[in-house]
């Protein structure tokens, strides 16, 4: 008996729903272009320029797209538009967006056939630049929905982004003879730090893991090892730490010693070292030994002993990554002598993101925001002293002018913490690069040496509670292989002192009455005007110097409360100091909304975080309320009736 009509139709859409459909939304022109057959196919020399750098050599047309030949593809709207992205999105997510768009303009072609990328990397892919282009109000490129120009790993796809990897996933093998203890004091490169941080996460996977903040300019992952006892989560009222190096790509000692030092923490934890075993157990790491990879490879290309002053200093983008946070030390000045201005947590202003703000940047502010860090030194390279904030004078006229900070004491007490035990730093022989700072203690106010804008230290203070000093290791900016060792004896105990005195000070938990966390309380100490906040949990961490004081805890919604607390001078455990804040009156409980900042543009200090690329970012590229076109249709004017109108979302 034959089937019936109505189940003949209803087995005829099944089969057309199995097979790669078609939506007129999809196709720019609102038609619905065939897709191109992947069975067979003529493998051609891949010959575009945008895409020269893509893991395979061969394509084949037509494309997934129906260009026909490359003429058509280079003439074509999406060509135009990968071309420019990295422009658009100001190095978000590039070039993994060109990559990945190479992908269907130019598909791979091996043995004969078509092969298309991974859905599951454009899936990846698309959840995390979504943002990017929302910030400039840019549609989703049609050509990237993973669910129609790409296959699954059953359908034997490909990952587009291999080639970023450059062989990363490869084990490199120990020197023969050596015990996995071993450090191979030497030169790294990318490739080489990267497996070096991953084998040593894999080998004390119980106290250590890699993760990664973002990517370079030119893509390269700004890899963390992060290590304490229980990696990946923050654990109350532990102390977080943050070591970065190489933020100038030349200056490339930090670099190597934080790889050293990772490996050092590996080791000395699981052979039962008392010291760093009680480190470890009580504070979390995160080690940043590259925040400049880029430039790193700009430097190395000329080599050790051969490399200039500044080349590969700046990154990509020819930035200088610390003169390129925001400058929230002019809006404290501004502000300093008005009465009730915060001079803490202070907003980033909406300017700020008028300029150029590298990847590299917004991924360290967002790191920042991510995790509540206490303390953080930058290691660089060119000098033998330690500085500390403010760098921005308090008279921007005055190059060489003394800028403290309200805690002025403290970051002395950090920056000698460094100083005093590094043994070069304190020998009266050495030659300072021209300069001795011998006088001084080898540490000096940012600013008293010399003036600039735009430096991480001072951001780090002024908007977050993490206290950071600047590290200058020697005066060879790219020291030979044969000085890394040496380098490494003189900073080792420097660091773990200095890593140490996070535990300087008093820390707690702020709750109310009913035990309940009170998230962004205010920390403040009497005659020191900076507060602190509290993190998600309530706990918080102030680092003080030795004496008496009178701290405060307060929010808003709640009465304050008071105590007096007294810091030994040889003091190497943070006191606990907790606070239960009583709630005001029966008025409306608005206090989870947390109090209001100073300063022009931003957000909240607690509430609504500022997303670099996002909110500010979205905010100055709307468009016009005349309902013109978006600041980037610009560059797509003088395609004419091929305009990619698709990328439009009015």
């Amino acid at each position: 008996m034959p089937p019936p009509p109505l189940l003949l139709l209803l087995a005829a859409l099944v089969l057309a729903a199995a097979r790669p459909g078609c939506e007129p939304a999809w196709d720019p022109a609102g038609g619905c272009p065939r897709l191109a057959a992947v069975d067979s196919a003529t493998c051609v020399d891949l010959q575009l320029r945008t895409c020269s750098d893509a893991a395979y050599n061969q394509t084949a047309f037509p494309t997934l797209l129906e260009h026909r030949s490359r003429e058509v593809v280079e003439s074509s709207s999406e060509y135009v538009l990968l071309s420019v992205l990295h422009h658009l999105l100001e190095g978000q997510c590039n070039p993994d967006l060109r990559l990945l768009g190479c992908a269907v303009l130019a598909p791979r072609c091996q043995g004969g056939q078509v092969r298309r990328p991974c859905r599951h990397v454009c899936e990846g892919l698309r959840e995390a630049c979504q943002p990017a282009f929302d910030a400039i109000d840019m549609a989703w490129p049609y050509f990237l929905d993973c669910g129609r120009y790409f296959a699954s790993q059953q359908e034997g796809c490909y990952d587009p982004l291999e080639k970023l990897r450059g062989g990363l996933d490869e084990e490199e093998a120990l020197p023969s003879g050596h015990p996995a203890t071993f450090i191979h004091f030497t030169h790294h490169s990318y490739a080489q730090m990267v497996r070096v941080l991953k084998r040593t996460a894999a080998r004390c996977a119980h106290i250590a893991k890699t993760y990664s903040i973002g990517r370079s300019f030119d893509g390269r992952e700004l890899l963390v090892l992060e290590l304490s006892s229980r990696p990946g989560q923050h654990e109350l009222m532990e102390p977080e730490v943050k070591l970065i190096g190489n933020i100038h790509g030349n200056e490339v000692a930090g670099r190597e010693i934080l790889i050293y030092l990772a490996q050092y923490l590996c080791s000395e934890y699981l052979l039962g070292n008392d010291r760093i075993q009680r480190l470890l157990n009580t504070t979390r790491i995160h080690l940043l030994p590259s925040m400049n990879p880029d430039g790193y490879e700009v430097a190395a290309a000329e080599g050790a002993g051969y490399n200039g002053w500044t080349s590969g200093r700046q990154n990509a983008q020819n930035l200088d990554l610390n003169r390129n946070f925001p400058d929230l030390t002019s809006e404290y000045y501004r502000t300093a002598s008005a009465r009730g201005a915060r001079s803490d947590h202070i907003a980033i202003p909406q300017h700020y993101w008028w300029g150029k703000v590298a990847p590299e940047t917004k991924a360290i502010m967002k790191w920042m925001r991510a995790v509540p860090f206490v303390l953080s030194a930058s290691l660089h390279g060119g000098d033998l002293v330690v500085s500390y904030p403010f760098d921005f004078s308090k008279h921007p006229q005055e190059e060489k002018m003394f800028s403290p900070t309200p805690d002025e004491k403290m970051f002395k007490l950090l920056a000698r913490a460094y100083a005093d035990v590094h043994p070069m730093m304190m020998d009266r022989s050495e030659n300072r690069c021209g300069g001795n700072f011998l006088k001084r203690g080898s540490i000096i106010n940012g600013a008293d040496w010399y003036s600039f804008t735009g430096g991480m230290s001072d951001f780090n203070y002024l908007h977050s509670n993490c206290f950071e000093i600047t590290v200058e290791l020697g005066c060879v900016k790219f020291p030979p292989e044969e000085a890394l060792y040496t380098l490494w004896q003189h900073n080792k105990e420097p660091l773990l002192n200095f890593v140490e005195m996070v535990h300087r000070g008093i820390k707690g938990v702020v709750m109310d009455k009913f035990g309940k966390p009170v998230k962004n309380a205010r920390i403040s100490v009497k005659g020191i005007r900076h507060d602190i906040t509290t993190a998600p949990d309530g706990d918080y961490w102030r680092l003080l110097p030795p004496g008496s004081h009178i701290v405060i805890a307060q929010a808003p919604g709640y009465s304050k409360v008071i105590k007096k607390v007294t810091i030994p001078a040889r003091m190497k455990r943070a006191g606990r100091v907790d606070f239960i804040l009583q709630p005001l009156g029966t008025g409306p409980k608005n206090f989870l909304l947390g109090p209001r900042r100073n300063g022009p543009g931003g957000a909240g200090p607690h509430g609504e975080p500022e997303e670099p690329g996002q909110e500010p970012l979205g905010a100055r590229r709307l468009p016009e309320a005349s309902g013109s076109k978006p600041w980037w249709w610009s560059y797509f004017r003088s395609l004419g009736q091929h305009q990619p109108r698709w990328l439009l979302k009015y």
